[in-house]
């Protein structure tokens, strides 16, 4: 019986480590440690280090329990959490030990103590994510975990061009990164739709270019601007602000990353100062209306004051930002107006350029020359190989791998941010439950992401970032929505081993943040919980429809005669469905372990024959 009782014991120590991303060892063993007002956090050594670590779990902990524990070096005692500094882990790694006598840390760097704090913190009950004094008992499992990253680049995008989010929520979104040991941030600052950074010797890229009219609706079918009609909507940040949200991510163990388009993807920038273009304007700061493929919103690299712009702009945000490269774009460039241009066509002959492609390898090799010059390495995405890679690029392929792919066996260090896998900003669930977007990237998938493609030297993969543009995420309840759960997926793939990763496990463990996630008032997606459906044409042309649940232990029941679908009605056996002549709506509902799960999918046919695969051009990165 005692035995028996042990076991048990084990197996409810082992079902409370519900962490992500998923470490790479853990050890339950007996018994629970117990926080309360007279723990004291013990720092070994006495450093700034170890100071700043062991301040921010005061501060965390200070909200939920209304405990003021007390900081002090010394060696550690009974009831206390120590945090040491020192030994041999691996960059990142930490060491976890929780028993009932106390807790200890240790790490060779500052940031693995932190990523050890945020581990323990998952420990404690849900509650202690909550923004209000709660009275629980605030006991953490036994349990000794080595853990250490599989990644040094793990990221998360965010795009402040389409629609500007404040420094705070910037900070708040941040904040919740550190919490699943994200430490790459990449801040999209430009784009054709707002120029968000103060640069003081170009004061009217934020008096203009950081505004634009009003307008509610899809994007990329706007109204565009009338005449008269004043640009209200938007905001920039000053360098103030810059500085302070670096300063918040440092005390995260946060990189910022800034994004600087070029040469394309510059119509806010344009707006301000028209005599960079090729056609010298006037424009209008994007809304959100139709404005490709020929949109002139390229800088001209036929015209020498265009670097001159470009250099002021890149010193004054390489002496903001102290990462150590610079995002410059380099996407979706239309070249059209080079073409045309005789300040290009004459930058071409001089420099024996056999076409735009080379002209825009020539753009970016100027780039990266001025970012080496202030101590700067430049990235971009995956176009930039086009025309010749400059020497010590790196690329961000967002293209699927291709690009990194090749990238990486050309000897450059490569980010994989594929939009098969990455990007936050496609439907997470059957379209007809989701906010309009386009194309589909469910959670499931994106737990498949492994940044590793085969025959690659893993060396040249710094690591993998998922991708929250902003065209269709007006609010920042929304960027929640979008980001979460499946930044929980991508954390885990960037952070654990290869060997850790398994859906069932990820989906238990996912379940337990989302009381967490409930605790912080995040507003993350339930879409995993909701059916989807994919059509398809039959060999003889009929409509065929494949259904689909992502949760384990699921059954998928749906009727087509309009009615009300319940666990009696037809289930779904996984071969995909021909509806009968004059079916016009199609319904589903998923039962999980007998209870029913999520929202019911309720789609009209002629939706669906919309849906059918047909030639379309990309929307978007």
């Amino acid at each position: 019986m005692r035995i028996l009782i042990l076991l048990l014991q084990a197996a409810a120590c082992m079902a409370a480590v519900d962490v992500i991303p998923q470490p790479a060892s853990v050890q339950t063993h007996s018994g629970t440690f117990r926080l309360s007002g007279k723990t004291a956090i013990r720092v070994t050594p006495d450093s700034p280090e170890t100071r700043q670590v062991a301040t921010y779990l005061a501060d965390f902990l200070q909200g939920p329990t209304g405990y003021h524990l007390k900081v002090a070096s010394g060696r550690a005692s009974r009831n206390s959490i120590e945090l040491a500094l020192g030994g041999s882990s691996p960059a990142e790694g930490y060491q976890l030990e929780v028993t009932p006598r106390g807790v200890k840390v240790q790490a060779s760097s500052a940031a693995g103590l932190f990523y050890g704090v945020q581990t323990l913190l998952q420990l404690f009950p849900p509650e202690v994510e909550s923004r209000t004094q709660r009275n629980v008992a605030w006991t953490a499992p036994g349990v000794t975990i080595t853990d250490a990253p599989r990644f040094a680049w793990r990221g998360l995008m965010l795009d402040v061009s389409r629609h500007f989010f404040n420094k705070d929520y910037v900070k708040q979104y941040i904040d919740r990164m550190a919490r699943y040991k994200f430490n790459s941030f990449h801040w999209h600052l430009t784009d054709d739709n707002g120029w968000r950074i103060e640069i003081k010797s170009r004061p009217k890229l934020t008096q203009i270019g950081a505004w634009r009219v009003p307008r509610v609706g899809r994007w990329n079918l706007i109204e565009p601007p009338h005449e008269g009609e004043a640009d209200t909507y938007g905001g920039f940040y000053t360098q103030d602000d810059i500085r302070e949200v670096i300063a918040f991510a440092k005390s995260r163990f946060i990189t910022v990353v800034p994004e600087i388009e070029m040469p394309a993807h510059s119509l806010a920038a344009l707006a301000a100062y028209p005599e960079l273009s090729c056609t010298g304007g006037p424009f209008r700061v994007n809304p959100g209306s139709p404005n490709r493929p020929r949109a002139d919103n390229v800088y001209c690299p036929g015209n020498e004051d265009t670097f001159t712009f470009l250099d002021q702009v890149l010193t004054e945000v390489s002496a903001l930002f102290p990462s150590a490269y610079v995002h410059v774009g380099g996407d979706e460039a239309y070249k059209g107006f080079w073409h045309e241009c005789p300040k290009c066509q004459r930058r071409m002959a001089e420099e024996h350029l056999k076409n735009e492609d080379e002209l825009q390898a020539y753009l970016m090799r100027r780039a990266e020359k001025m970012l080496a010059e202030k101590g700067k390495k430049l990235i971009g995405w995956d176009e930039i190989l086009a025309g010749g890679l400059p020497d010590t690029a790196a690329v961000m392929s967002w293209r699927g791998m291709t690009g990194g792919v090749a990238a990486a066996k050309a000897g450059h260090k490569v980010v994989m941010s594929p939009n098969s896998f990455a990007y936050l900003d496609l439907y997470q669930g059957d379209p007809s439950l989701e906010p309009e977007t386009y194309s589909q990237l469910r959670l499931s998938k994106s737990y498949q992401f492994d940044p590793v493609p085969e025959d690659v030297d893993p060396a040249m993969i710094l690591g993998g970032q998922g991708n929250l543009w902003t065209e269709q995420v007006p609010t920042t309840r929304h960027a929640e929505y979008m980001t979460w759960p499946r930044g929980l997926a991508l954390a885990e793939t960037l952070w654990s081993p290869r060997t850790a990763i398994s859906w069932p496990a990820f989906v238990s463990r996912m379940e337990a943040q989302f009381r967490r996630l409930d605790e912080a008032q995040v507003n993350y997606s339930r879409s995993a919980y909701d059916p989807a459906v994919k059509p398809s044409r039959t060999a003889d042309g009929k409509m065929a429809l494949e259904l689909s649940a992502e949760m384990p232990n699921t059954e998928i029941y749906y009727t087509l005669n309009d009615t009300m679908p319940d666990r009696f009605s037809e289930k779904y056996t996984g071969q995909a469905v021909v509806p009968p002549a004059g079916a016009y709506m199609l319904r589903a509902v998923i039962y999980r372990d007998g209870k029913r799960s999520g929202r019911m999918l309720a789609v009209k046919m002629s939706d669906l024959e919309a849906r059918l695969p047909r030639p379309r051009p990309a929307a978007g990165r």
